[in-house]
């Protein structure tokens, strides 16, 4: 660094941090730093907290679906069984489990509703995914029991049934009699519920492979092959490799094309609500400018006599950089320390609160969580000191530039 550019920055700093200014400067000053640092705590907590969000309807959607699917290009796939065996055998291929699925009617007490039927191997099914982890009651064993089903929690409580229960079942396709054709159904019991406290819950319901084969008429045929890969987040690459090696006619498809259009809403409600609150950050940083002009209206004098010692007109703009961005690094820096402290114990904050206050913010009943989650990621953290110290560098690059501009003969005549 030039040695003409040491006295600037301790010039600079000391317009900062001494306490001989300008009361309504000090204000000012003081305000732009409050404001710095309730925007990127804000910031920081609030991106933690929807990583967290992001993060928990990750884990539980993906908890019922699997890594990955084989699929037909057209009608269904046949000798599944050999195919399963080849598939496992791949590079990143922990397990398969074949299916059927299609959307279905249940009727029961009365009430209809829409939903998803899958017919599962329940024996292979534990491999691919969580859902025997997610069982309230029951056991996907059950499902060996003909005609079987087991529901979603919020499904059964719309169709208000329970285990026990039987309930019709219309499913898409007709059945063709000598009285007519007719849509095609058939009673099932209910022998378990599960609950991942996410959308699936809902509409999601699973039958033995058996069962769902006669159910849809599928033979021994299935719609595809579920995969388990060694890595949730490198499916879609594991899964793009895995089809050069599959035969013509059969398509892998990664759980990114099936769910992807959700987590892609996550990711940009994210980068929405990230872009609004830098606003604040913005607000606190073009305080600055207040802050800087006040400063050299001040100071002009300071100027004046700098420039009469030697002092470039670069210098004069360095004093004022180093003041703005000391007064920035300031707020910055404590905001960046809040935020991680708050995105790290918010979990414990709203405990707090939720005592304090006697209520429950967060019923699990209704937003399917009892806790904020939060997930803290230091590169959120870089990105919003980077981003807050460039804003603040450019709220200096005016009021520095007209400091520089002062001519100190106009200044001192005057003294």
């Amino acid at each position: 660094m030039p040695l003409g550019f040491h006295y600037a920055i301790f010039v600079g700093l000391r317009y900062s941090f001494s306490r001989r200014r300008n009361r309504f400067a000090s204000v000012i000053a003081t305000v732009s730093m409050l404001g710095m640092v309730l925007g990127v705590a804000s910031l920081i907590t609030v991106l933690s907290i929807m990583n967290g969000f992001a993060a928990e309807l990750r884990d539980r959607i993906l908890a019922l679906v699997p890594h990955g699917f084989v699929v037909a290009a057209e009608g269904r796939i046949e000798g599944w069984p050999q195919l399963a065996e080849v598939l496992v055998l791949q590079p990143g291929v922990l397990a398969a489990a074949p299916y059927l699925t299609d959307k279905v009617i249940f009727s029961g007490q009365g009430t209809l509703r829409g939903a998803s039927l899958t017919a599962i191997d329940v024996q292979r099914q534990a491999t691919v995914s969580s859902v025997n982890e997610a069982m309230l009651t029951g056991t996907l064993a059950d499902l060996q029991q003909p005609f079987s089903v087991v529901l979603g929690t919020g499904l059964a409580r719309g169709l208000g049934v329970a285990p026990g229960d039987t309930l019709d079942v219309t499913l898409p396709s007709l059945t063709v009699t000598p009285l007519g054709t007719f849509p095609r159904s058939k009673r099932l019991r209910v022998v378990g519920l599960f609950a991942v406290n996410a959308q699936p819950d809902g509409y999601q319901a699973y039958v033995s492979l058996e069962t769902g084969q006669r159910l849809f008429g599928a033979g021994a045929g299935v719609d595809g092959i579920q995969l388990r890969t060694s890595d949730l987040m490198q499916a879609p690459r594991q899964l793009a490799a895995l089809q050069q090696s599959l035969a013509p006619g059969l398509l892998a498809r990664d759980w990114t094309q099936t769910q992807g259009s959700l987590f892609r809403a996550v990711k940009m409600e994210k980068i929405m609500v990230g872009l609004l609150l830098l606003s604040v950050v913005a607000v606190a940083a073009f305080n600055i400018v207040s802050t800087l002009v006040m400063a050299v209206a001040e100071k002009r004098g300071d100027i004046a006599v700098l420039r009469t010692m030697g002092a470039r007109a670069g210098g004069i703009m360095a004093i004022f950089f180093a003041h703005g961005l000391g007064l920035a690094c300031t707020g910055i820096g404590v905001g960046a320390a809040l935020g991680v402290l708050l995105a790290s114990h918010i979990a414990r904050i709203t405990a707090a609160l939720e005592r304090w206050l006697g209520v429950k913010l967060f019923d699990p009943s209704v937003y399917f969580i009892s806790e904020l989650p939060a997930r803290l990621q230091w590169q959120d953290v870089a990105a919003v000191i980077a981003a807050s110290l460039l804003l603040s560098l450019l709220a200096s690059v005016y009021p520095a530039w007209r400091a520089s501009r002062i001519a100190p003969a106009e200044v001192l005549r005057y003294e």
